[in-house]
């Protein structure tokens, strides 16, 4: 369980890592801590309106990205 509160900067940091390795394709910043991203380059834009919600997209991602390592795809 987290004991601080999450960061536009922490969202930030994970969504430009997730970039970097290819996992997620792009990511522009919005106003008022929103992020809209897109998984791939014909996936449909999402909105993430507050950091926690963005750090979620990530942890989706990162369980995707470890199942697809271990074999398991969908």
């Amino acid at each position: 369980m987290r004991t601080t509160p999450t960061t536009r900067l922490e969202a930030d940091t994970w969504i430009a890592v997730l970039i970097s390795y290819g996992h997620l394709h792009s990511a522009e910043p919005g106003p008022d801590e929103t992020w809209t991203v897109k998984r791939t380059p014909v996936s449909t834009p999402q909105t993430l309106h507050h950091p926690v919600l963005a750090l979620d997209f990530v942890a989706e991602i990162l369980r995707d990205v470890h199942r697809d390592a271990s074999g398991l795809r969908r």
